[in-house]
């Protein structure tokens, strides 16, 4: 008896150990996800979404509406934008961060960069004329594990086991997208060379990653207004090129009213805040975090064309919409880490400051050279 009533106490305990720990992994996740970081994060990524969706729309009723699909001089127009905004600024700059030391130490690059980016632009907007927006949706998910493998070489960049499960679950939120658009009948007869539009799309998803690769080397060695500023004028140079050689004919012929006008306007804005937002949010996450936030934009143009252009609304939609952001918060939640070591620890990569400060505090910090001062304080992982 005296046997069993020593036992008693013993047998509650494996429960009561269960639930503490239950609640202790509850509790870190909770602290690991619902942070200030992932928070800001998440919206300035939706920000992005919702340009991209400004540019979709204004894009789409230029041409369904008006009659006008000149995708190049939408983008000449943006890179004017930015050589007023940004090359000027870089101007007035004097010293190693100045205009013509940059132009005569590094032209060939940002010469390299804006062809890049201009067919980039290009590919893509073209492609919607030969393949459906489905097709489009789909093989532009090609983009983000060209991406990852990039800033693995270029970057040095590695990632944990939850980064691939997120991707795959961002990837998973795409298909149902699509799905939705197939079963809403949203594509029916609206390809004409779909092997032309799918090799566009393709095309400008992997000139994109180069791109945004390049770009989230040059604001977190560099600097912001530089990438911008010669981004603006090489990339005029280039459109304004390409415009005069392809578009003259189609820009002749159209018949300008106001409307059109504040179409063009729009899509330029959009494109702008677009170019100089996505900079500061690639500098606290990462280029790779900046696509699959995007994924969204997509949804969003959707919700616009239920009242604009008549779409069919399916739940699938939603459910879609939801597994984008939830493997974007996985994805957020933890951080990658560099490969090159430290003086303090030889076998460690340094992981993101701006995430690993949310998740460790209290360590002490290690300088990473190729951030800029702000972002510099770094964590061991």
């Amino acid at each position: 008896m005296d046997d069993g009533e020593a036992r008693q106490p013993s047998l509650g305990h494996p429960p009561a150990a269960r639930r503490a720990g239950l609640g202790h992994l509850l509790s870190r996740l909770w602290k690991k996800v619902f942070t200030w970081y992932v928070l800001k994060t998440v919206v300035l990524g939706q920000m992005l979404s919702l340009f991209i969706c400004g540019t979709a729309v204004t894009s789409q009723l230029l041409a369904e509406t008006y009659k006008v699909d000149t995708p190049m001089l939408q983008s000449f127009i943006n890179y004017c934008l930015l050589f007023l905004v940004y090359t000027v600024w870089l101007a007035f700059r004097s010293g190693e961060n100045g205009l013509l030391h940059i132009l005569r130490n590094k032209w060939w690059k940002y010469i390299l960069l804006a062809i890049v980016d201009v067919e980039a632009n290009y590919s893509i907007v073209k492609a919607y004329q030969f393949t459906t927006i489905t097709s489009v949706q789909l093989l532009d998910c090609v983009g983000i594990p060209v991406l990852m493998v990039l800033s693995w070489f270029i970057l040095h960049s590695r990632y944990r086991l939850i980064h691939y499960i997120a991707v795959v679950v961002c990837l998973l939120g795409v298909g149902t997208m699509v799905g939705a658009d197939v079963l809403s009948g949203r594509e029916e007869g609206k390809a004409s060379d779909m092997l032309i539009g799918d090799v566009l799309v393709i095309l400008g998803a992997c000139l994109y990653a180069v791109s945004n690769v390049s770009e989230e080397y040059i604001v977190k060695n560099l600097s912001r207004a530089e990438f911008l500023g010669m981004l603006g004028l090489f990339g005029t140079f280039i459109s304004g090129i390409q415009l005069m050689a392809i578009e003259y004919n189609a820009i002749i012929n159209i018949e300008w009213e106001w409307r059109i006008g504040v179409m063009f306007a729009a899509f330029a804005l959009c494109m702008f805040g677009l170019y100089s937002v996505m900079p500061l949010v690639i500098r606290v996450t990462s280029a790779t975090s900046v696509n699959l936030g995007i994924l969204t934009a997509d949804l969003y143009s959707l919700f616009f064309g239920l009242f604009l252009f008549g779409y069919n609304f399916s739940l699938l939609y939603i459910l879609a919409f939801v597994m984008i952001m939830v493997g974007f918060i996985m994805y957020c939640s933890t951080a990658t880490y560099h490969a090159e070591p430290t003086p303090a620890q030889a076998h460690e990569g340094i992981v993101n400051s701006a995430m690993k400060e949310a998740e460790t505090p209290q360590e002490p910090a290690t300088p990473l050279q190729y951030l800029p001062e702000e972002l510099s304080r770094e964590h061991l992982d």
